[in-house]
């Protein structure tokens, strides 16, 4: 394993959740009609600035999360769990691709592109906890099966509108993003 090209694919990992989260803190700066409890994210994707900063920057970010994906399968992909977690994540990331590549002006496929992110992030961690559970990694698969539970469940509450739990949903996977890379750092340094 080529430590120079873990590492990169570690800082993907790092600023991965900082940049979606930089584009949709930036998409809603210029939608004054946007509301936290009335709308989904995806609503800002649907015109003028906000949705050009929108549907661009969930492109951008679907693309670093890819990056960071080839790292997971060069360090997880060695068990059964471990390929089916990264494989996962990379699927959620050609999902969050096709978020902003089809906006709900597309119509339906946009539904199908945004459950598909939003289920297959906490199918991914699962995967990733039994994979680190068995390599005694007890820890680190604690705190990803929580995320897990909690990018899931936070969707079990009736919302006015989807931005909270979206927003919580993808923060609980940034937060283990984050964890994994500097898991991928320290593995880049042996």
């Amino acid at each position: 394993m080529d430590s120079g090209r873990l590492r990169l694919y570690a800082y993907m990992g790092l600023i991965t959740p900082v940049v979606g989260f930089i584009v949709i803190f930036l998409a809603i700066s210029s939608a004054p009609w946007f509301s936290w409890t009335g709308n989904a994210l995806s609503d800002l994707g649907v015109r003028g600035t906000p949705a050009l900063i929108f549907n661009n920057g969930l492109m951008l970010t679907a693309t670093l999360m890819a990056v960071f994906c080839l790292g997971l399968r060069e360090t997880e992909g060695d068990d059964s769990a471990g390929q089916v977690g990264w494989i996962m994540f990379l699927v959620a990331s050609a999902f969050l691709l096709g978020v902003g590549v089809f906006p709900e002006t597309a119509g339906r496929i946009h539904y199908y592109v945004s459950v598909g992110f939003f289920v297959s992030m906490p199918l991914a961690l699962f995967a990733f906890t039994a994979h680190l559970y068995r390599g005694e990694e007890r820890r680190l698969a604690i705190l990803t099966v929580a995320l897990g539970l909690f990018a899931a469940l936070v969707w079990t509450p009736s919302w006015d509108g989807v931005a909270i739990p979206e927003t919580a949903s993808a923060l609980a996977v940034g937060v283990w993003a984050v964890a994994m890379s500097l898991r991928m750092l320290r593995k880049a340094e042996k």
